[in-house]
């Protein structure tokens, strides 16, 4: 019979939704001996929370982030809220016992990061960072690729993580376009899964070259239902400044020696949620888009000159990564099913006793990235990255 663990969920927006559907959906597709009990959801506007514990089967819900922490009944503290929260959240759950379900970026700094990590390690918890990309069965695939020598030695990454939703100079200034709330603009939200995904796939980053621009200074004031004010032409007149920039560039070099360069950008007129990478290597390559994120391209010098070409790769196979527990061949899998993996993942590593990756000390070697990339923008110079070890 499997064990339950009482999990709280603190915030419950977008991430809240998606958490939400992974605690659902977990045991009922996948087996395992730990069962996970929606127990708690906090947040602050109690009307909202009220209607979201009853829509997603949350057993009660909370204003207070601290007590639930301290809660004795609680075992899982599942962190989904602005990263300027995760800080002080995940350090206080830590203390009480609580193993850490944190979304990503880990923090809006490095020593926040660090500070986080060893508050994980001295309690003795397990602790995950939701980089949900590399739960795609696709990436899965091309790791596996990769780690059979498929691609043989890796010379390039190119990687692009595109949207749009800013371009409009009207668009309010929401919480992501604060650096005291966000720490940075795409460099955090978007360049964090690409430096993330880079690392998993093709290794360490040891030095980066990096430029920042900002399109837009100023915006209107947000308020609490920033979507339909928006839509509905009513935002607020009174505007602010934006503190963090539009688009953030990366060239890398790898521990490997590897070559790798990063996109990231909010204006990317017509991408919506364009994450790309190409890694190119002496035996072949890998292509990868998240918009079709059922499928892999492959190239391989191994095929006969008279057939090359790029391959795609259908993964929906049950020899696919996760893909058994879900449906038939063909039939395919969406953005949600990623954070289902993730849940299982953890869950498993709890019953383990064993790390699950990405974990802090990822987060604290994404931020030493991500860091160093800011401060080559702002010296117009290459920075050696200090990487952290575990």
């Amino acid at each position: 019979m499997a064990k339950s663990l009482n999990v709280a969920m603190i915030g419950y927006k977008f991430m809240g939704k998606a958490h939400s559907n992974a605690w659902l959906n977990a045991p009922h597709f996948f087996q395992g001996n730990l069962l996970p009990v929606r127990k708690v959801v906090c947040g602050r506007n109690e009307g909202q929370l009220n209607e979201f514990a009853a829509r997603w089967g949350w057993q009660e819900t909370a204003t207070d982030w601290r007590k639930v922490v301290e809660r004795t009944d609680i075992d899982i503290v599942d962190i989904a809220v602005p990263s300027h929260l995760h800080h002080e959240i995940a350090i206080a759950a830590a203390a009480a016992g609580k193993h850490l379900f944190c979304e990503k970026p880990i923090s809006v700094s490095l020593e926040h990061a660090r500070a986080m990590r060893d508050a994980a390690v001295a309690a003795g918890v397990v602790h995950f960072l939701n980089h949900n990309y590399r739960r795609v069965p696709a990436v899965v695939l091309a790791r596996q690729l990769i780690n059979e020598g498929r691609i043989g030695r890796i010379f390039h990454w190119r990687g692009a993580y595109l949207q749009d939703w800013i371009v409009d100079p009207n668009f309010p200034l929401t919480w992501q376009l604060r650096q005291e709330i966000a720490g940075s603009g795409p460099h955090a939200d978007l360049n964090s899964h690409s430096i993330d995904l880079a690392r998993y796939l093709v290794g360490d980053i040891q030095s980066v070259s990096a430029m920042t621009a900002h399109f837009i200074t100023e915006r209107p004031l947000a308020d609490d239902n920033v979507a339909s004010a928006f839509i509905a032409g009513t935002a607020r007149r009174e505007k602010g400044k934006v503190t963090v920039e539009d688009a953030a560039f990366m060239l890398v070099q790898f521990a490997n020696g590897a070559l790798g360069a990063f996109e990231a950008s909010r204006f990317a007129t017509g991408r919506k949620n364009y994450n790309y990478f190409e890694i190119y290597g002496s035996k072949g390559s890998l292509l990868f888009n998240l918009e079709r994120m059922n499928e892999l391209q492959h190239f391989s010098l191994d095929d006969p000159a008279h057939a090359q070409g790029f391959r795609t790769i259908m993964v929906t196979e049950a020899v696919h990564p996760y893909i058994s527990a879900w449906w038939p061949p063909g039939h395919t899998i969406g953005y949600e099913h990623e954070f289902t993996h993730a849940v299982v993942d953890f869950l498993q590593a709890i019953e383990r006793g064993k790390p699950v990756e990405p974990n802090f000390f990822d987060g604290v070697k994404e931020m030493e990235v991500m860091e160093a990339a800011l401060e080559s923008a702002r010296t117009g110079r290459k920075v050696e990255i200090n990487q952290t070890k575990p």
